[in-house]
């Protein structure tokens, strides 16, 4: 799939762009300032990750993923996806987000398991966990003002 360092690294970076813009796109949904807050940090984070791995690209930045592993909460795993339209509400801009990050997740981590380059693996395996943190904060978000509000 990919042969070169380079090319993963340009894959990830356009991922990267794609979900900065869907958070940014999402902060123009709701109506809540709270998330409109949250959806503009979180595309202003991606940005971060885009930018980390634009230098990374230009040799200038080594990629270490956390010491930990990120907790998984599960709560956006069986939710049903929500549509994005203009009467995207609180619940259903979480939701969006949780699935979001989760396929971010599922994908750095599936191509990280098929890469055959360490260095390749490693940026994958990196910026999977960076998506866990992202989901993980989400599922908070949902568990204490969602699930605590049924």
């Amino acid at each position: 799939m990919f042969d070169s360092v380079d090319k993963v690294l340009d894959f990830a970076i356009q991922k990267e762009q794609e979900a900065s813009d869907l958070y940014k796109m999402l902060s123009g949904k709701v109506t809540q300032s709270h998330m409109k807050q949250i959806f503009e940090q979180f595309s202003l984070e991606e940005m971060g990750h885009k930018a980390k791995l634009e230098n990374i690209r230009k040799g200038k930045l080594e990629f270490s993923p956390p010491a930990q592993k990120i907790m998984d909460l599960k709560i956006g795993d069986n939710l049903i996806d929500a549509p994005l339209d203009d009467n995207l509400d609180y619940q259903q801009a979480l939701i969006v987000a949780m699935k979001a990050e989760k396929a971010a997740f599922k994908l750095y981590t599936d191509l990280a398991a098929i890469s055959s380059n360490d260095q390749i693996k490693e940026i994958f395996l990196g910026l999977a966990q960076e998506e866990a943190k992202h989901k993980l904060r989400f599922e908070i978000e949902y568990d204490e003002n969602i699930l605590t509000e049924n």
